[in-house]
């Protein structure tokens, strides 16, 4: 019988911590792929990482769990930015780490600038570290694009080089070289990826990611100007562009392996309640008004259109929540007997951006491992 559900996994704190993979990992994609090691079910990998290629994780993934995983499964927090062609072929100063600028050609954008390349071109923007100052006075640059706009893949290795040349951007609109003569708003557009407080990795504690990097910038932007700093998109996990994504590709992988019966539900499995959980609730909310729109929509058009038959027409019906206690959430404390009854975090980690919802924060099931979550989505799917 062909699935009519898809998984959807973090990696960081569910597969895989820093470089050693879960041990219950394996076991999942074990019961996930058949005998000749083919998946049984489509999946997709959905993680906040963008500080490197489609391919590298695809390669990362099929060393770790053993099984051969195509760049076409991988999610990474940028990917979506493929969609944005109207920025395409806009001048962007791109930030973060790893291979920024392959990353940004192989999403569609035509003219990048590094941080590096910018600090090389403008060195007297770059103060703080006085080793790296100018001995002498450099000549005047000329022939330097004007940026028309900042991608944000992820947390750079030099905060305070990233964090100075991306407001000298901001508050040049696109010539830091100019002398500021009055400060431009609404500012240039600001696109996002990764807006996740904390990650885990090796350590006994989570570390900090890119949205600890958004809030500085957000909050330096705010005492220099007095404004709030503003995002054209804000990409990645809660945001449902990503999750809209992700089904896209669940559903073309399960026509390629020719299971027609329609994908009906989803299950995000993931250690974070404030990106994994909150934005799978809210594509869940997102799945829910979208189906009775539908439904009202066909009322109108006539009685037999808000038949059973409706609800073939629709894309997927649902997506639960799944929590595991290897990474972010609780990694070393037991698993509570009654989720429902499970205080919620008071403290919110998500981004400003993002109201917070403690339903939002509250998953649909908590298990200990990935492991435990493939069996329970198994059994709530009566799948063998």
């Amino acid at each position: 019988q062909p699935p009519a559900f898809g998984f959807l996994f973090d990696i960081d704190g569910v597969l895989v911590r820093g470089s050693q993979v879960v041990p219950a990992a394996r076991e999942a994609f074990r019961r996930l792929s058949d005998a000749g090691g083919r998946l049984r079910v489509p999946v997709v990998f959905l993680t906040n990482a963008g500080n490197c290629l489609r391919t590298a994780k695809a390669r990362e993934l099929s060393e770790a769990l053993g099984l051969q995983v195509s760049p076409e499964q991988v999610i990474l927090s940028h990917s979506p930015l493929r969609l944005f062609s109207q920025f395409h072929q806009k001048c962007m100063l791109v930030a973060g780490q790893g291979p920024v600028e392959e990353n940004a050609q192989n999403l569609g954008f035509k003219h990048v600038v590094t941080i590096e390349a910018l600090r090389k071109a403008y060195p007297l923007l770059d103060m703080v570290d006085q080793s790296r100052r100018p001995k002498e006075l450099p000549p005047p640059t000329t022939g330097f694009p004007t940026i028309e706009g900042v991608i944000l893949f992820g947390e750079p290795v030099r905060w305070e080089t990233s964090l100075q040349l991306i407001i000298d951007v901001l508050l040049s609109n696109g010539s830091p070289g100019a002398e500021l003569e009055g400060i431009p708003y609404p500012h240039l557009p600001v696109l996002a990826c990764n807006m996740d407080l904390l990650w885990m990795a090796e350590a006994k504690m989570p570390r900090f990611g890119h949205g600890t990097f958004l809030l500085c910038l957000e909050h330096i932007y705010k005492k220099v100007t007095g404004r709030e700093l503003k995002y054209e998109a804000l990409i990645g996990k809660p945001s449902t562009v990503t999750y809209r994504y992700a089904e896209y590709l669940i559903k073309e992988q399960a026509e390629k392996q020719g299971w027609n019966s329609p994908i009906r539900r989803l299950y995000a499995i993931g250690d974070n309640p404030m990106s994994d959980v909150y934005g799978a609730n809210l594509y869940n909310n997102y799945l829910k008004s979208a189906q009775q729109n539908q439904v009202q929509a066909g009322v109108k058009r006539s009685p037999q259109a808000a038949s059973p038959q409706t609800k073939d027409h629709l894309a997927v019906e649902s997506c639960k929540s799944i929590l595991v206690c290897t990474g972010v959430y609780r990694h070393n404390a037991d698993v509570p007997s009654k989720p429902k009854e499970c205080n919620t975090e008071t403290v919110f980690h998500g981004h400003r951006d993002f109201c917070f919802d403690p339903s939002l924060v509250e998953a649909s099931y908590i298990v200990q491992d990935v492991n435990e979550a493939v069996q329970l989505a198994f059994k709530e799917e009566n799948w063998s």
